[in-house]
């Protein structure tokens, strides 16, 4: 009989996995830091994928947060029967086979999943490990919700912020489903009760967007901050109303609105554009008109909807089609927010060349009840 004793050199979390199996490891490094993924023989696919995302994690997580904790890093993969999930433990990530060893990777249209949750659950050295919630109201908002802004920054410097709209598309399209067959109440982010469609769906779309309106640096300084605050501490521990203290104390005077909108209260939008009109110029420039229309609502727990005052910048997009006619490859024209507080706004901007989509929230950033109706084919006249 063989028989093994571990041991950390740090406190850590009484929070951990055994895992036993005949493995393929696959070994690289971050810095001097080894990293080990442990993998069946028969699934080698995307475990350079996997490599690459933890050691992009790390760069930017140790960049804007804190550094790392530990001597090493590992994701080891477990099969599909135990489950289609991936878990943070200390300095080790248990994988299942389904949602990383063997995914399809190669339509790339599709959102690359093996990187996202890779560097999701890299997070969660930092947002779980090196900060622990208290548990109440809102304590997956500093687990979950900070480790998908963390891994959205990090998908978002691989592949560019145009690629960034089907991601965020399907997180606000899954959310607005899920709320849907809430049986008991939904809470605000800030709030939340373990409710995966608000910590994680929602959680996409909030810290993007307050990402967006803050600034990158600034929203990173704040967390950072955090992080020196309350890592490693001890009972009581830290709680979702003392981080959005230091988000708070990142951000303007005219965004703390936006930060009471976004984790206080449950808002909404009905963004679409209703005509998109183009007119060719004689110096072969293109004025291009949106009718557009804009609502913002405020609801309760129990679905219960009440009008809000529209006072917010919202992204308006002109683009010209790309050579694949994909729009991963479409052309941005013209890109600029606007300050909308009226409900049929009316907006002409000019373009240097013949445009083919228009859109309002273009890129679908804000918490929209119809994701669909955000951008329109142009007419040209």
């Amino acid at each position: 009989r063989r028989c093994f004793s571990y041991a950390m050199d740090r406190p850590m979390l009484n929070f951990y996995a055994y895992l036993s199996a005949r493995w393929q490891v696959k070994k690289a490094t971050y810095k001097n830091i080894p990293i080990e993924i442990y993998y069946d023989a028969k699934h080698p696919y995307n475990v350079d994928r996997m490599i690459e995302a933890v050691q992009k994690s790390l760069t930017y997580y140790e960049a804007n947060f804190s550094p790392y904790q530990h001597k090493q890093f590992r994701v080891i993969e477990f099969p599909s029967y135990a489950g289609s999930f991936a878990q943070a433990f200390a300095n080790t990530i248990p994988y299942s086979e389904s949602i990383g060893f063997i995914a399809d990777l190669r339509d790339k249209d599709d959102v690359d999943y093996v990187f996202y949750v890779t560097a999701h659950e890299a997070a969660h050295q930092w947002w779980a490990h090196q900060v622990i919630s208290a548990n109440v109201q809102g304590a997956t908002m500093l687990t979950e919700s900070l480790s998908q802004y963390s891994a959205l920054m990090v998908m978002e410097k691989e592949y560019g912020r145009g690629h960034m709209r089907q991601f965020l598309k399907d997180e606000l399209d899954r959310y607005l489903a899920e709320r849907g067959s809430e049986d008991v109440e939904e809470q605000p982010l800030y709030r939340n009760e373990n409710q995966q469609y608000i910590h994680y769906r929602k959680a996409s779309l909030v810290f993007y967007r307050l990402r967006e309106e803050m600034g990158e640096d600034a929203l990173n300084r704040a967390l950072s901050r955090f992080i020196q605050a309350k890592a490693f501490q001890q009972p009581p521990y830290t709680t979702s109303a003392e981080l959005l203290e230091f988000i708070r104390a990142e951000a303007k005077p005219e965004q703390q609105g936006l930060i009471t909108d976004l984790f206080e209260k449950i808002s909404f939008y009905d963004n679409r554009v209703v005509e998109a009109n183009a007119r060719k110029r004689a110096d072969g420039r293109y004025d291009v008109t949106l009718q557009l229309h804009a609502d913002k609502r405020y609801a309760d727990g129990m679905g219960k909807e009440t009008a809000g005052t529209l006072d917010d910048w919202i992204e308006v997009g002109v683009f010209a089609k790309g050579a694949s006619g994909k729009e991963r490859d479409e052309k941005v024209l013209y890109l600029q927010r606007h300050h909308i507080t009226a409900a049929a706004p009316s907006i002409t901007v000019t373009v240097d060349q013949k445009p083919d989509e228009a859109g309002f929230d273009p890129y679908n950033k804000l918490i929209d009840r119809v994701s669909a109706d955000n951008r329109k084919r142009v007419t040209v006249q």
